[in-house]
């Protein structure tokens, strides 16, 4: 019998889990929060406004009422942005079943209380950690909906879980691996969209591969001194949820991230680059705020997420940004 799974969001990241979980036999409740978006989905098997060009499988239900999409479903995976991750919980709370498996699939840490997201939903849920799973890699959305060769990581303290929630994502073209570091997971994926900003600005400014290179290679060493700080395993960074999230972010013309600083680097103001993005969320440019906060409270350096925080909060320009950077005192690596 096919396992019933509810994904929370019908962005583009939410949409290509709910296909990837239909491709690989399972029937899908996908909550939009938008109900013309879930009719749409219904009648056309369309996602227009975030995968244009995608048909959607059959074994995938669209619905607007959450406890509709909730109903009687033990997995549960959660695709909305990480800083409206608590504002949905605290909404659905009460409407999971119990024991059920929730999964992060957001990477940002939250503003205020610098928590992951697995602690996010720990906080408002109340369930125990080791119900909680983390999805994080190498993951373009618009390269999975083409069927492209992927690979992720589902984190679980749980390996049972982790094995389950892994079976049910096994499609042909999807490789998922299973982990039990779920902090060094999400310190990754949180970290990685702050360094593309960076790429993407040096890219904007036209800087070449040496520079990207730089950048990609002293944003792992930052994101390895706060993991190790918080408790993550340096193994989970040097492999897909760490380096590889990382380098498919930096790189990639289809990041959000990656373009959003190429903007900049260009000479966009903020408010014309978030405004050319339809209302896409840009992870890292909240990211960086809350990154940066949670390394000093831990007394960890990180010279580029703290670059990319004053180009995008503090008014700085992204050349003069590059200038600060490079200014630094050398010293041993």
């Amino acid at each position: 019998m096919a396992s019933t799974t509810a994904v929370m969001g019908a962005g583009a990241w939410g949409t290509t889990l709910a296909k990837l979980l239909a491709d690989a036999g399972g029937d899908v409740r996908l909550w939009a929060r938008r109900a013309e978006l879930a009719t749409e989905i219904n009648s056309s098997r369309r996602n227009h406004d975030y995968l244009p060009g995608i048909e959607l499988p059959a074994g995938i239900r669209a619905t607007a009422d959450a406890k509709d999409a909730l109903d009687g479903v033990t997995t549960v995976l959660l695709a909305v942005p990480a800083q409206t991750m608590r504002t949905n919980l605290e909404q659905w709370n009460g409407l999971f079943a119990p024991g059920a498996t929730l999964i992060s699939t957001a990477k940002g840490i939250e503003l205020g209380t610098l928590m992951r997201m697995s602690q996010v939903i720990v906080d408002v849920t109340g369930v125990d950690t080791s119900q909680v799973a983390a999805i994080s890699g190498p993951n373009l959305a618009s390269e999975i909906t083409a069927g492209q060769p992927a690979a992720t990581v589902i984190a679980c303290s749980d390996s049972g879980r982790a094995v389950a929630v892994q079976r049910m994502l096994n499609a042909g073209y999807f490789r998922p691996y299973t982990n039990a570091d779920v902090i060094g997971t999400e310190i990754g994926g949180a970290c990685k969209n702050v360094i593309a900003l960076a790429c993407g600005m040096a890219a904007g400014v036209g800087l070449g591969e040496n520079t990207a290179a730089a950048i990609i290679t002293r944003g792992l060493a930052e994101i390895m001194r706060l993991g190790i700080a918080v408790g993550a395993k340096a193994a989970t960074l040097a492999g897909l949820a760490g380096v590889g999230d990382l380098v498919a972010t930096c790189t990639s013309p289809r990041s959000r991230n990656r373009t959003f600083g190429e903007s900049l680097g260009r000479g966009q103001t903020m408010e014309s680059a978030l405004q050319a993005r339809g209302g896409h969320v840009v992870e890292g440019v909240t990211s960086c705020e809350s990154v940066l906060a949670l390394a000093s409270s831990y007394d960890v350096e990180m010279p580029l997420t703290d670059a990319v925080y004053r180009v995008c909060h503090k008014g700085l320009s992204v050349n003069q940004a590059m200038a600060l950077l490079l200014g630094r005192r050398t010293k041993p690596e």
